[in-house]
């Protein structure tokens, strides 16, 4: 799987949806963007407990979608060495590219996270109740949108 810093491969198109994920063992939040406009938007948070509905849930976002890639949020601890669920989130992405067969990027999750519960309580939601309840699919939104963010960026330097 290629890797945002080289996310101009040939085979992304210039226009298109992509699905962005943010794994967990608990939830995987989802987000969709366009490359045409390089802008992600939350998309769901899959609350789904076992694998088979997951995958059935995230089917149906898929056909939904319709998109032309898959990008996973990789996680790592600052320093870049592997975190806890780095080896899992990538198993994930290999499943998502065996399941739909769609070109699958991971990217680098850093803080995405945190990220995010910074940006919902800016936006008002104060208790951590209601942040929970979007905070993944907030996290996809900036994994997405920093996968994007790279690949206009590359793309103009062409």
């Amino acid at each position: 799987m290629p890797d945002a810093a080289s996310a101009a491969p040939p085979s992304l198109p210039a226009r298109g949806t992509l699905l962005g994920f943010d794994f967990g063992l608990a939830r995987i939040g989802v987000a969709s963007g366009e490359l045409e406009t390089s802008q992600a938007s939350a998309l769901a948070t899959l609350h789904e407990e076992s694998n088979d509905a997951r995958f059935k849930a995230i089917a149906g976002l898929i056909a939904e979608w319709r998109p032309v890639a898959l990008v996973v949020g990789i996680p790592t601890h600052l320093d870049g060495a592997e975190h806890e669920l780095t080896a899992r989130c990538r198993r994930f992405a290999n499943q998502l590219h065996g399941r739909f067969g769609l070109p699958v990027f991971a990217t680098d999750e850093r803080l995405s996270s945190r990220a995010a519960e910074a940006e919902l309580s800016r936006a008002g939601l104060k208790g951590w109740h209601q942040r929970k309840a979007v905070l993944d699919a907030a996290a996809a939104r900036i994994i997405l949108q920093t996968f994007l963010d790279a690949h206009r960026h590359e793309h103009s330097r062409c």
